[in-house]
């Protein structure tokens, strides 16, 4: 079902056209990607659609019954609300559903049998439904679930939004449009300020998401997981492709291919015909012919020149003199500020032409490593020793570095005042600066450009060990891959922080990863990485599995330990009871032959006392083997007893 439709939409300023002729259509369950260079008019189409801005020229036509989420890039969440409070409002309408609930019971507990009871059971019975479909009984564990997910645990529910932070106030905000899960979920770049675990959790949320997707991403990772078609917006037009980002390139290249076929084709065929036509047109015989021709010519529809991709920056990262081959060491560190350690042990071996990716959570100290190792932030223990001839560029994620008083001519010429300007403005050029560009001040800058000005920086400094810090941040996704390709072919080392997975497998060839236990280090790319975390997590689980199984078998051993044990103690129990009972019965008939020798006609009769002097001297040696039994059967009893006593009271 087709939920939106953008139709011939335009948008003007004054004279210049910014984009033109715009069909873009979302049907249920799209997973549509936005791409295009940054200026393109991703963001104003995305308003447009969302209809917060009108199109110039164009409709936009939206199923009515569907609902529309839109949110910008960089938006935060203000609120006076605690957290839990406000992820609540997205659940309004199922909350005065279990209120309505609560009443029609109360209702039904208070009415008499009759019509008006008999529509209060069909009210609730609806509504049970109805709550039922819409997970009423359920909504409390999903927002729980997409507050984990963003990183806000139980001790975030009850704090003010006012006092969260401003990255914590995007994550929210994002938060609560999943949460409300419009049928059009309209997303301008939403990884910003996401840490790679966040970015996972939310690709496989989207991936399961009901509503259909239109999404603004610089991250290619991202959307290939995510979209299953792209739309291209490029010089005021656009193009439609089918597939996830990595597919979208593959077509639009072999679309370009088979447009450089069929204009070369058909410049072959107009070179023919203009041939004929002014060989043969002033001959009498053939000027029938070529006048022919020469309307074929005029009647042709003529296929424009392929433009191919727009003007790219072209720059490479070149070094003075290499390094030795060990270019820094650092052993049992620990960074933070003041008394708070965020992270230790860590230990780093940098060597010469490694590109080593540092990755971890927010707030682990990442970007505070990279300033303790260029000592602008002091390690809270530990040494970082340089070695031979190595020469340090940093790039800092902030651009701090760079003066909002100057232009971007001076921020380059000042470093370098003995470089002739002609230079500085040809190295500008690479970076898409040219003309009157050079001329603008820093603080007016986007931040896209601004990053631009401080690779150049960079790029003219020639060192050769380079530590950046986010260098991806604010660039489109095509000045992404002209960066990868001169980081590519540096020939210096690498050390750098990204959260771009797509950038990190293309340069890494190591991956640290920081933690609160300190550093770890992966050889190999991004993807070889998650397959070691994998790796890890199921040998964990499986240490895990064995040491449960060998607690049950030790329990179950023991159990059945205790189960014989019990059995022996109960047997002894019974032959020390039986003994005594036939030490009894011997005792009664020794007394008996007793008094029977007491007895005068027993006294007269030899033959009958004989008799009874042999049974008691056989009763008195059972009485001695009894009694000897009865001895050992009572001690080994005594020791079973001990031994059980201990086992229950874990002695």
């Amino acid at each position: 079902m087709i939920l939106l439709q953008a139709n011939q939409i335009a948008r003007l300023f004054g004279a210049e056209v910014l984009f033109e002729n715009i069909h873009l259509e979302i049907a249920s369950h799209s997973r549509i990607a936005l791409v295009g260079r940054n200026g393109a008019g991703k963001s104003t189409l995305l308003k447009i659609i969302a209809g917060i801005e009108s199109p110039d020229k164009g409709t936009i036509a939206k199923n009515k019954a569907a609902t529309l989420g839109y949110l910008a890039q960089d938006t935060g969440l203000n609120s006076t609300a605690t957290v839990w409070e406000e992820m609540l409002t997205a659940f309004a309408e199922i909350r005065q559903m279990e209120e309505r609930m609560r009443t029609v019971e109360i209702a039904i507990s208070e009415t008499e049998p009759s019509a008006a009871y008999e529509a209060l059971l069909k009210e609730y019975d609806q509504l049970q439904h109805e709550f039922a479909d819409k997970n009423g009984y359920g909504y409390e564990n999903e927002i729980r679930s997409v507050l984990h997910g963003f990183k806000f645990d139980a001790t975030f529910y009850e704090q003010s939004i006012e006092t969260l932070s401003g990255g914590q106030k995007t994550r929210l905000a994002l938060a609560k449009m999943l949460l409300q899960k419009p049928d059009i979920l309209i997303l301008d770049e939403p990884t910003n300020h996401l840490d790679i675990d966040t970015l996972s959790w939310l690709e496989g949320y989207l991936q399961s998401y009901s509503g259909a997707l239109l999404i603004v991403s610089h991250d290619r990772y991202f959307l290939d997981k995510v979209v299953n078609e792209v739309y291209e917006l490029s010089r005021r037009k656009m193009h439609h492709y089918k597939g996830n980002y990595s597919r979208y390139l593959v077509l639009k290249a072999e679309q370009l291919q088979s447009e450089w076929k069929a204009f070369e084709k058909q410049q072959e065929e107009i070179s023919k015909l203009e041939d004929f036509v002014a060989r043969n047109l002033v001959r009498a015989s053939t000027t029938k012919r070529a006048q022919s021709r020469r309307k074929q010519l005029e009647k042709m529809e003529r296929i424009d020149r392929p433009q191919g991709d727009e003007k790219s920056a072209n720059f490479l990262f070149s070094i003075n003199k290499p390094s030795g081959n060990v270019v820094l060491q650092v052993e049992d560190a620990a960074i933070g500020y003041q008394e708070t350690v965020l992270s230790e042990p860590i230990d780093l071996d940098v060597r010469r032409k490694d590109a080593i990716a540092l990755v971890g959570p927010n707030g682990i100290g990442k970007s505070t490593l990279l300033k303790s190792l260029i000592h602008k932030i002091p390690l809270i223990r530990g040494d970082v020793q340089l070695g031979a001839n190595v020469s340090i560029g940093y790039y800092d994620q902030t651009q701090s570095d760079l003066h909002s008083t100057k232009t971007i001519l001076k921020e380059l010429w000042d470093e370098h005042p003995t470089t002739p300007e002609v230079e500085i403005r040809t190295i500008l050029g690479s970076f898409l600066f040219s003309g009157e560009d050079v001329e603008k001040p820093i603080t007016l800058l986007s931040g896209g450009e601004k990053a631009r000005v401080a690779l150049a920086k960079l790029a003219m400094d020639h060192d050769n060990f380079l530590i950046l810090d986010e260098p991806t941040n604010h660039l489109d996704i095509d000045s992404k891959e002209v960066l990868e390709n001169a980081l590519i072919d540096y020939e210096g080392t690498l050390l750098f922080v990204s959260h771009d997975r797509y950038f990190i497998n293309r340069i890494a060839t190591k991956v640290i990863e920081l933690s609160e236990s300190g550093s770890k280090l992966y050889l190999g790319d991004y993807d070889y990485y998650l397959e070691k975390k994998l790796e890890e997590t199921e040998l964990a689980a499986l240490q895990e599995t064995v040491v449960q199984e060998k607690a049950i078998s030790q329990g179950k051993q023991s159990f059945f330990q205790s189960k014989e044990q019990q059995k022996a103690l109960r047997s002894l129990q019974r032959k020390v009871t039986q003994i005594e009972e036939d030490m009894a019965k011997i005792e009664a008939e020794l007394e008996e032959i007793e008094q029977a020798m007491t007895q005068p006609d027993v006294l007269n009769d030899h033959v009958r006392l004989s008799a009874l002097n042999q049974a008691m001297e056989t009763a008195h040696a059972t009485q001695e083997q009894l009694m000897e039994a009865w001895e050992n059967a009572s001690l080994e009893l005594e020791e079973l007893e001990t031994s059980d006593t201990n086992q229950s009271t874990g002695g």
